[in-house]
Parts: C-alpha cells; sequence; structure tokens
C-alpha cells in the first residue's frame, strides 16, 4: 500500500512539473470569413512549450507550433477554412497522451459587411482628442486599485480623468461642429508609473485602459459615433511598449526587444532621430540600425519586429481592434522607426482584409521626400512597396506655419505654400494625405500665430479648403493655448466644460470669451459647409502664385468650384480677375462663406485687409 501511496505521489509530482497553467491567449478569439486563412495564437504559462497542442474542429485545423528560446510561451497557428463556422473551439494541450489542459477558443462571426467598411476619407474632417484631458464623464474610474498612476488634476503630466464616457457624451457636439471622424490617443492600458496619460507606454495590447472604460465601452462609443455619421480611427503603436508590459516580467524571447540584454530588460540605446537613413545611400549601417532600433526613452522598449513571432501579434493585433471594434481607420505612430519590412507586410495584411480602409502613418519629417516613400503606390528607387494609403503631411504643416508669420518676399510668406504643393507630383496620392494645424506634439495654433485672430482665420480656411483630409486639434475650435514652443502637458490641456464645475464650458457656451465665441463658430462654419462642398472633396486643385501678400487657390469639378483668397497685407487688395480665366469665367456669383455675402465677380475682386474670402460657386 505504501508503495501504491508512493507511486501516486510521484505520479502528481511529475505531471505537476510539465502541466502548465494557461495565463492568457492573445488574441481573444478571432473570425471566420478573414481574407488571410490562419491566424497565430500567443499562449503564456508555465512551461506550456513543453506541451502539444491537438483541437478537434470542423474546418479549422493546427498549420503550425512554434516556439522559443523561452519555455512558457507557446505559439500555434490555426488555418481556418473557408467553410469553417463560428462556435468555441477545444483547443487541447497534451504531455504525451496525458490531457493536461483545455482552452475554450471563441471563433465568431463577422459582422456584415465588415470587409467592404469604408475609412476616412478626403470628405472627411478628423478631430484629435487627448482623451484624458477631454470630458471626464465618469469619475469613478480615475482611480483604480490596479492601476500604479492616481489622477491629479494639478499636474500638467498627470492623469485627468477623461474617459470614453466623457468622448460618448461629446458626441452630439462634434456632430454640430462638423466633425466627421474622431482620432483619440491610444487607449490601451497603459499601466506605468508616471506619464500614463498620453497612452503611448502601452503595457497590454488587448486591453483598453480601465481609467478610460472597458473594451465593450469601446466598442460602443464606435457605435455611437457611428450612428451620428461620424468615423473612429485609433492610434497603434508597433514600435515600442511600456516599460511595464506584462512581457517585460518574461519575454517571450531573447531578441523580442531591440538592443536586448542578459537581465531580460533590454539594453536602453537611445534612437537619433535621424529619419532620413532610411533612404539616404550613403548612410552609414550604424546610424540606420541605431535609429531604428534605438529606444525613445528609457520607459519605452523598442520592439524587434524582425522576430516573425513578434510580427505576426503586432499585424493580428492592429486587425483585431478593426474587426472587434468597428473602426474606419488606423493612425499609426512613430511610423519609420518600425522594421521598414514589417511595415509592409502589416499593411498588406490590414489592406487585403479591409481594401476599403485608411491608415495614416506618422512620420515627422518637413522633408517631403522622405514622407512620400512610406505613402502606398509610391515607386520607391529602391524597390520598397508601401501599402499604408495615407500620411501625416509635415511638409505642409510646417509650409503652413512659416507661410503666415514671415513677412512677404521673394522666398518667405506665401512662396512657402506654394513651393510646398509644387512637391505633390512625388506623392502616390496627395489628396488623401492628412493635413494638420497641430497636434497634441505641437504647440497650439492661436500660440504659434501670436494669437492674431486674422492669421488663425486664414490657418483654418486653408485647412479645411485644401486638398487631402484635414485633422483639427481639440481645443483648436476655442482657440486654446499654449507656450509658443512644445510642452506636452500644457499643449494637452483640459477642455473647458469637461469637468464638473469648469466655469467656461464649451458646451453649453457659459463663460466663452469672444475670441472663443469667434473660433467656434469659425470651424462650425467652414465644416458644416464643407460636408456639401463636392469640389473640397474630389476637386481638383489650381494655385497662382502669391501677389502682392495674397495667394490664391481654386479647388473646382463639374458641379462646383471653391475660390479661396488669402491677404497678409494691412491694407485691401484689388485684383484683377481676368488672371483666373483658365479656371473662373466671366460674370459668376458666388456666396462667402464665412459672411454669408453674395459677390458678383466681374472684373475686379477686392480682397479685405488681412483677410480671407472662401467663394462658393455653384
Amino acid at each position: 500500500m505504501r508503495r501504491l501511496a508512493l507511486l501516486f505521489v510521484t505520479l502528481c509530482l511529475s505531471f505537476n512539473a510539465y502541466a502548465g497553467t494557461i495565463q492568457r491567449v492573445e488574441p481573444h478569439n478571432w473570425w471566420v470569413g478573414m481574407q488571410h486563412p490562419t491566424v497565430e495564437l500567443m499562449l503564456y504559462g508555465d512551461k506550456l512549450a513543453e506541451l502539444t497542442p491537438k483541437l478537434d474542429y470542423r474546418g479549422v485545423s493546427i498549420s503550425a507550433v512554434h516556439r522559443t528560446d523561452n519555455p512558457n510561451y507557446l505559439f500555434v497557428e490555426l488555418t481556418l477554412s473557408a467553410d469553417a463556422v463560428a462556435g468555441t473551439l477545444a483547443l487541447q494541450l497534451f504531455q504525451g497522451y496525458q490531457l493536461v489542459q483545455q482552452w475554450d477558443y471563441p471563433i465568431l462571426s463577422r459582422s456584415a459587411g465588415s470587409a467592404q467598411r469604408q475609412g476616412f476619407a478626403p470628405s472627411d474632417a478628423i478631430y484629435l482628442i487627448t482623451p484624458d484631458r477631454f470630458v471626464n464623464g465618469d469619475p469613478s474610474n480615475d482611480n483604480l486599485a490596479d492601476m500604479l498612476e492616481r489622477a491629479n488634476r494639478q499636474d500638467d503630466n498627470g492623469r485627468h480623468g477623461g474617459d470614453l464616457a466623457g468622448m460618448l457624451k461629446a458626441l452630439p457636439y462634434l456632430q454640430q461642429l462638423g466633425i466627421t471622424a474622431v482620432w483619440p490617443t491610444p487607449l490601451t492600458e497603459n499601466n506605468q508609473p508616471a506619464f500614463s496619460y498620453h497612452g503611448y507606454s502601452a503595457t497590454d495590447f488587448y486591453r483598453v485602459d480601465p481609467r478610460f472604460g472597458s473594451n465593450a465601452e469601446f466598442r460602443d462609443f464606435v457605435v455611437a459615433a457611428n450612428k451620428l455619421g461620424i468615423k473612429v480611427i485609433q492610434d497603434i503603436i508597433v514600435n515600442h511598449i511600456g516599460s511595464n508590459h506584462w512581457w517585460m516580467q518574461d519575454l517571450p524571447a531573447k531578441d523580442w526587444l531591440n538592443f536586448p540584454s542578459g537581465d531580460g530588460k533590454g539594453n536602453f540605446v537611445p534612437t537619433n532621430h535621424n529619419r532620413s537613413t532610411i533612404q539616404d545611400p550613403y548612410a552609414a549601417d550604424i546610424d540606420r540600425t541605431v535609429f531604428t532600433d534605438g529606444w525613445f526613452v528609457d520607459t519605452m522598449p523598442d520592439l524587434n519586429q524582425r522576430n516573425p513571432r513578434l510580427a505576426t501579434y503586432l499585424i493580428q493585433n492592429s486587425i483585431w481592434w478593426v474587426e472587434y471594434a468597428g473602426l474606419s481607420g488606423i493612425r499609426e505612430d512613430t511610423y519609420s522607426y518600425a522594421d521598414k519590412a514589417f511595415l509592409s507586410e502589416w499593411g498588406r495584411r490590414i489592406m487585403q482584409e479591409y481594401p476599403n480602409f485608411n491608415i495614416v502613418g506618422e512620420e515627422w519629417s518637413p522633408n517631403p521626400l522622405i514622407v512620400s516613400y512610406w505613402q502606398a503606390g509610391k515607386q520607391n528607387k529602391d524597390g520598397y512597396v508601401s501599402y499604408t494609403p495615407s500620411m501625416l503631411d509635415f511638409p505642409l504643416y510646417d509650409a503652413l506655419l512659416k507661410a503666415l508669420v514671415e513677412p512677404e518676399n521673394w522666398n518667405g510668406g506665401w512662396i512657402r505654400l506654394y513651393e510646398m504643393l509644387s512637391n505633390d507630383h512625388i506623392y502616390a496620392n496627395p489628396f488623401n494625405l492628412v493635413i494638420f494645424e497641430g497636434n497634441h506634439d505641437t504647440a497650439r495654433l492661436f500660440s504659434v500665430l501670436g494669437e492674431d485672430q486674422d492669421l488663425f482665420r486664414m490657418a483654418l480656411s486653408y485647412l479645411f479648403t485644401m486638398r487631402g483630409i484635414p485633422q483639427l486639434f481639440y481645443g483648436t475650435e476655442l482657440a486654446m493655448t499654449s507656450p509658443p514652443h512644445r510642452d506636452d502637458g500644457k499643449v494637452r490641456a483640459d477642455f473647458p466644460g469637461g469637468w464638473a464645475g469648469d466655469k467656461v464650458n464649451a458646451f453649453t457656451g457659459a463663460g466663452l470669451s469672444d475670441t472663443q465665441r469667434m473660433a467656434q463658430q469659425l470651424v462650425s462654419q467652414l465644416l458644416n459647409w464643407r460636408k456639401t462642398a463636392t469640389a473640397i472633396h474630389q476637386g481638383k486643385l489650381l494655385h497662382f502664385a502669391p501677389d502682392r501678400g495674397t495667394y490664391t487657390y481654386f479647388r473646382y469639378n463639374d458641379q462646383q468650384t471653391v475660390m479661396v483668397v488669402m491677404n497678409k497685407q494691412h491694407d485691401a487688395v484689388t485684383l484683377d480677375l481676368s488672371r483666373f480665366r483658365q479656371v473662373l469665367p466671366a460674370g459668376k456669383t458666388a456666396l462667402e462663406v464665412l459672411s454669408g455675402e453674395k459677390m458678383q465677380l466681374d472684373t475686379q475682386l477686392s480682397v479685405p485687409a488681412r483677410g480671407v474670402l472662401v467663394l462658393d460657386i455653384r
């Protein structure tokens, strides 16, 4: 009897030595009917790599099993055939012939029309939000026991409490303002001890930060936004993670991070930010490597997308959020810092699933040669192929600010914009670029312009009538201010009226200054007019060289012509309309959008001092 008992104990100990408990499976689920037939599951748990996965499910098979140098991870590739049906798949893990554990994995049906979803487009106007600083709709989630950083609204660089509930409450305001797409900075969990509010240090790629809400609340927000004609764009980061990401406690592989270290935490080697090295035919290998593999800061470990398991994980994560949440677009952060071969495949896989989708990449360079390299359709000299349809137009942003603040001369002022647009021939599709007046990383527009209301009107009139997809930073419609240089905490200030007790309230109008009312009315007028302006959505562009401190351009199609004239001079300027006969026939009548005045366009046009005219000719 003692021998039998000893044998039983020995068997139990042996079983426990190999019987890993699954702690995580990612993605959380997948779908039938996807264009790409496989999905690779990351399983994490003690010694899972020693187990063998098996399943018996109609239309689904295990097509590959991958292991790394970490015995606690097991990667299981499933192939879903065309006849696979939705249901719960029993994934079983065996040690020899012994069943150790079973994981019930959901296989779901796709929503109707999911593959044909329409991405954001030139007919849209995007509103960029820093969620923590926008509206606090649910104060009960400001501080949570399992989250490290607590809310402190007095700290410019701390959490303030904005959330998904607040964004949901603000949707009617955004609709009335004329917004048709919303881009929140990242909502995924950032359980960092400091600076967690901005969202760019993910600690869990599959979880909305609970201080914002839940995954389900995000999905509900997207549904509510769509019902009001507002698309939702998700901010996604594939370049780096936060230092408190759950991987950092037990990295899936030794080469999971760039500049790995023996302790599994990685070595902090700062990036040199020399983005030109990617295309530079003379760049030294070390400079190119330090750019892509270097870390932004020591709390943002840099990911090595050359690891095939990580690459697949990141691609699937992006697709998962599109399908799960019903997204209309992705904004990809720090675009060129990731491995370029990976970025090509990442974009290809997303667009394979959603051919009408849109993705905009952040390549922060004032050089259009660098930015254009990354846009889909560009015939690059080195043969590189991108599948990312849009890029943020930093070159035009830089030119716009200089054009507005510089005095007029042969190489300053409006000529900056005129010549920058002439570079559009190097883009595959300049009309699909996202143009903007500022964002969460730049000083506030009104402050950069010296709080000059005239220049402010010109900037926004240009933004909403120029080729491309306009993006407005939250609070610009209130002429919010900041230091004229970059100061993240102050640039991302709380939106007036987003917190109970705010004396100034953008939603009700209470306490708004004359300047704030002017800005709000200006944005609302332009954006609501823009909704029906087909020449702005899909029309051609023709511009004329700057003349006596003025800059004139036209957007036009068969149904509509829009003439925009901006005058920086302190005196009115009279223009001879015969100069514009290529696009403007004589004797036309126009509606001036900002004033509502009807104007006869015969032989001359008087442009007010420090004024802008947006003339709608239909």
